[in-house]
């Protein structure tokens, strides 16, 4: 049996799951992210609590949890201290029925997990306002693999986060082969199906070609009427599924930064892939970084997801852009965080690269800084604050 590795949000859940006022908590996060097994994790240190755990595919627990019925719903929560719903998404009214568990048992804690927002943010936020608290759990980072290991090893390993991700599952399979079948199996088995059972989409086919032509083109602007003229479809349908598969924690975009200079391009969007992993299962491609035609994009995709695992893990708000220019003057990344301004450009190899000129007399407050295989591993490990405080 592999080791826990510890996550950075359980601490940051186990106190807002103890704190006053209580508040519902809510994890989101992909399949197979390891949801369950933080949770199973942070109640195993509650000792003398006695925790209610179900089922929401186990169906006669969904049909009590969204009955509305109160007297159903103390039968089953009589004693506990706290209840443990996984892959809430599944229990239709789901929103309300927590209102009532809230509002009429207030000793009961309350945490749920679900897989997909697309669904269970729609039907919680309304009924919940004000009473939630929310976390969303990524495929292991930077930061949690160099705790669990070595910044040493971590470092070594970097061909293998780029080919094939940073899934639970993955990281417990020793050989390439094992480690592509699992990757293809998650992303046909579990990827696909959240996606399609909860937005109702009949077109899987065209789902999975739009999902392989984003695949070939990570690191890129995308241009949604493009992408609706190659799969035959209107932009608006493709954007929808764009938003569909962001949703589901399968895809993240990122738009132009601008301060409305009619010269800047900020329509236009990057889409990146949460885990490079299924990525390269979507094109089935896990050749060696020596052979592939795409390195620079998988290194551009994997600093973007792991900086932002480490902001969103350590709760930094900063906004997330690329930033060009109609003359094509650009960056590949820039962060914009409390009034500071900060623009990076990726480099695959050990070059520096300098700012374009226009980004200095477009913003004269703003720094830069060229991120490569010699100075990578700070960008994506260190706090968003400290990182903030040193640039």
């Amino acid at each position: 049996m592999a080791a826990f590795i510890e996550r950075t949000i359980e601490g940051q859940i186990t106190n807002r799951l103890m704190s006053e006022p209580r508040k519902i908590i809510i994890l989101y996060g992909q399949r197979q992210v390891g949801k369950t097994t933080l949770v199973k994790h942070i109640f195993e240190k509650l000792e003398g609590k006695k925790v209610l755990q179900v089922n929401a595919d186990f169906n006669p627990h969904a049909e009590v949890f969204s009955s509305r019925d109160l007297d159903k719903f103390r039968l089953f929560v009589a004693g506990f201290d706290y209840l443990f719903i996984d892959e809430a998404q599944r229990i239709p009214d789901i929103g309300i029925n927590l209102k009532i568990l809230h509002d009429n048992f207030p000793k009961l804690r309350i945490l749920v997990t679900g897989s997909s927002s697309l669904d269970l943010a729609n039907r919680i936020h309304e009924p919940l306002t004000g009473r939630t608290w929310t976390f969303q759990l990524h495929p292991f980072s930077a930061g949690e693999l160099t705790a669990s290991s070595s910044v040493l090893d971590y470092h070594s390993r970097l061909e293998e986060w780029l080919l094939f991700g940073t899934y639970p599952g993955v990281l417990e399979l020793e050989n390439r082969t094992d480690k592509a079948t699992f990757l293809h199996e998650l992303t046909y088995a579990y990827l696909y199906k959240d996606v399609l059972e909860l937005s109702g989409i009949r077109q899987s086919g065209k789902l999975r070609d739009l999902l392989r032509l984003l695949a070939f083109q990570i690191g890129s602007e995308v241009s949604f009427n493009e992408l609706a003229r190659q799969l035959g479809l209107d932009a608006a349908t493709v954007q929808r599924y764009v938003d569909l598969l962001e949703k589901a924690f399968v895809l993240k975009t990122v738009g132009g930064y601008s301060r409305n200079l009619r010269k800047e391009i900020s329509k236009k969007q990057k889409i990146f892939f949460q885990d490079l992993g299924v990525r390269n299962a979507l094109i089935e491609k896990f050749a060696p970084l020596n052979l592939r035609d795409d390195a620079g994009g998988l290194w551009e995709n994997y600093l973007f997801i792991e900086r932002s695992k480490l902001l969103d893990n350590h709760q930094t708000r900063a906004n997330r852009f690329f930033w060009r220019l109609q003359t094509g003057a650009e960056l590949d990344y820039v962060e914009e965080y409390e009034g500071k301004l900060v623009g990076y450009e990726f480099k695959f190899g050990n070059k520096e690269a300098k700012a374009p000129a226009a980004w200095h007399e477009t913003y004269p407050e703003a720094t830069f800084q060229t991120i490569n295989r010699d100075n990578w591993l700070p960008f994506v490990l260190e706090s968003g604050d400290k990182k903030h405080s040193t640039v």
